[in-house]
């Protein structure tokens, strides 16, 4: 009887305990519903940046991008307009090098119209990519790479 009695004295306290798990190991993946009636549509962010280049990065959360394009619209406004003042000034004093001229204005208009079609196609893949986990990582492993992406823990 006494071994029967210490069997269930050690299994009581071994289920007592919670069990211990590492890490890495995870019991269940939880699907939590995130509200997304707040995020920009991918549509709506393309619009904006087409319109002001920069705009469809800010609502979507990458400044910096949004300043970068923004910057570079500057830029190109800038130069378009110094461009066509030259040319101006030229045709008038009749200088031979007027053509060229007006191939540069043509130049820095092209770019003035690539920056809004390319920061209106970047607003719209960082609008569908929003909900993309930021810490996916590449590593190189032995036969081949590895990718890791964190999972995130329940309540």
């Amino acid at each position: 009887m006494r071994a029967v009695g210490r069997v269930a004295i050690v299994v009581t306290l071994l289920t007592a305990r919670p069990p211990d798990r590492l890490s890495a190991q995870i019991d269940s993946i939880r699907v939590v519903a995130t509200d997304t009636s707040h995020q920009v549509k991918p549509i709506n962010a393309f619009w904006r940046s087409l319109l002001l280049p920069g705009w469809g990065q800010a609502v979507t959360g990458r400044h910096v991008t949004g300043a970068i394009f923004a910057a570079w619209e500057g830029v190109t406004i800038m130069m378009t307009v110094k461009a066509r003042s030259e040319a101006t000034y030229l045709q008038r004093v009749h200088a031979p090098n007027v053509s060229s001229k007006r191939q540069e204005v043509q130049d820095w208009a092209v770019l003035w119209v690539f920056n809004h079609l390319f920061s209106g196609a970047e607003a719209f893949v960082s609008a569908h990519l929003i909900d993309f986990p930021k810490d996916l990582k590449l590593q190189a492993v032995p036969g081949g790479i590895g990718v890791s992406m964190p999972l995130g823990r329940g309540p």
